[in-house]
């Protein structure tokens, strides 16, 4: 059901090394860091084993951006989740797309939920 879960922090350096060392015995790694520029929007650090499965994004308002990104199984799936979501009243965050700088067959779309959290469904499977 969930692809990944993010959070928002106040200080990236510190939580990352924090997390590096509290996951660390559990298996999970950093797999990527991203800057702020790279994503367009927060720099992020994204751990997991074999894929991203928890991300932090430094934020001066940690807990606003807190994010869950639910899998899809397809593209067409990611376009559904988007427009029922507008249609139930979420506000768009982002329509259905590739994300490149997330990996080269991310596609994704996002929505603020009706409290503002940032939902997101993704299809990693190549088109």
């Amino acid at each position: 059901m969930l692809d990944h879960i993010g959070i928002d922090v106040s200080d990236l350096s510190r939580t990352r090394a924090f997390y590096e060392a509290a996951l660390e015995p559990l298996g999970y790694r950093v797999l990527q860091a991203l800057t702020a520029e790279q994503t367009g929007a927060n720099a992020i650090v994204m751990f997991g084993i074999d894929a991203p499965e928890f991300v932090i994004a430094e934020d001066r308002a940690p807990g606003l951006g807190n994010h869950i990104a639910f899998r899809a199984e397809t593209r067409a799936a990611v376009a559904a989740f988007h427009a029922a979501a507008l249609k139930a009243g979420g506000k768009d965050n982002g329509g259905p797309g590739l994300r490149p700088n997330y990996g080269p067959t991310y596609y994704a779309a996002f929505v603020f939920d009706p409290d503002g959290f940032n939902i997101e469904a993704v299809c990693h499977a190549p088109e």
